[in-house]
């Protein structure tokens, strides 16, 4: 038994990944992988919530495994997994939708912002879609899940959940806690930089896609949206340059002060030339190694597999101790 902490994270497979997916997640993770026990899962169940084309959800399932391995992340150290591979999941996520009020469903933000867009797919899935992220969360005994500030909400459900099944049928869960990154927690769009970067952007110089190609890179950051100060500042005066600051730090590791100072007498159009060479650069090497794991689908096959029988061990203790302690008689 490790006695590492334990992290869980995972990406949707719901549309192509940006680099805002992997400088406010997945770069993230590969640095933590030594020092904790980590899961890294690939949430297809979640992504069904809104109408998926089957092929481009397996295509792109695959995809975020490669992408997870292209960025750092080792399956000898990590355990990655797709989300429908460990049933309990689900299971657990049953029980648990017994144990949460209407109320607090009600309360999600990101499902009345989901509503909004669009009306028509009032399903129940998305309703209940922080149900099943407590779920994925607490069956690994998780302590951390790195999550961006939008997703606070969420776990907050799993932190009141734990203790709830925790004082009705006795310990069980662990109460797990956030871990923010301080800088580029949120990657935000470059034609509106009040909102996160997201493929379902409706205009696509709004992000930047992890196989876009340096050409297309160069035009995005040309195009992005800045302002008349002509002044590189980190501040929330000036949205867009903010943003590319912290993409510039994300990526290259250099403080913000130091960008600031280095661009101190320069305009924007050479802020934003050399920030697209930075970004062409530091996902140079993934993009390589991405489509060398997307050429081999054996060894995605075997990564994926492996990874949800180790998940699945952890999975079916803790299931079976929510079972037994529900009521439930084991076959």
């Amino acid at each position: 038994m490790s006695d590492k902490k334990v992290i869980f994270s995972g990406v949707q497979p719901s549309g192509d990944l940006t680099l805002g997916n992997y400088l406010g997640a997945i770069k993230n993770w590969v640095k933590l992988q030594d020092e904790y026990e980590c899961y890294y899962c690939v949430v297809n169940l979640h992504s069904i919530t809104v109408p998926q084309e089957p092929k481009d959800l397996r295509r792109r399932t695959l995809e975020v495994i490669a992408l997870y391995m292209a960025a750092g992340i080792d399956p000898e150290k990590s355990t990655i997994f797709i989300q429908s591979h460990v049933p309990q999941h689900v299971e657990l996520s049953w029980v648990l939708n017994t144990m949460t009020y209407l109320g607090e469903l009600n309360r999600m933000t990101q499902f009345k912002d989901k509503i909004q867009k669009n009306e028509k797919n009032l399903n129940a899935g998305l309703f209940t879609y922080p149900v099943l992220m407590a779920a994925d969360i607490l069956l690994y005994q998780t302590d951390l899940v790195p999550v961006g500030d939008d997703q606070k909400q969420h776990l907050e459900l799993a932190r009141d959940l734990a203790p709830r099944f925790n004082n009705r049928y006795s310990e069980t869960f662990k109460i797990p806690e956030p871990m923010i990154s301080k800088v580029g927690a949120r990657i935000m769009d470059l034609q509106d930089p009040t909102v996160k970067m997201s493929k379902s952007a409706e205009n696509e110089n709004g992000y930047i896609l992890l196989k876009d190609d340096p050409d297309t890179i160069r035009r995005k950051i040309k195009r992005s949206v800045t302002d008349s100060l002509n002044r590189v500042n980190y501040s929330d005066e000036q949205p867009g340059i903010k943003n590319l600051l912290t993409i510039y730090s994300k990526i290259t590791g250099e403080k913000i002060e130091a960008i600031e100072a280095k661009y101190k007498d320069k305009g924007y159009k050479e802020f934003k030339a050399d920030t697209a060479e930075v970004i062409i650069e530091g996902l140079r090497p993934i993009r390589e190694k991405y489509l060398q794991y997307m050429n081999d689908k054996k060894y995605l096959e075997k990564v994926y597999k492996d990874g949800a029988d180790k998940a699945e061990k952890t999975a079916r203790k803790t299931l079976r101790k929510v079972y037994k302690k529900t009521g439930f008689i084991p076959r």
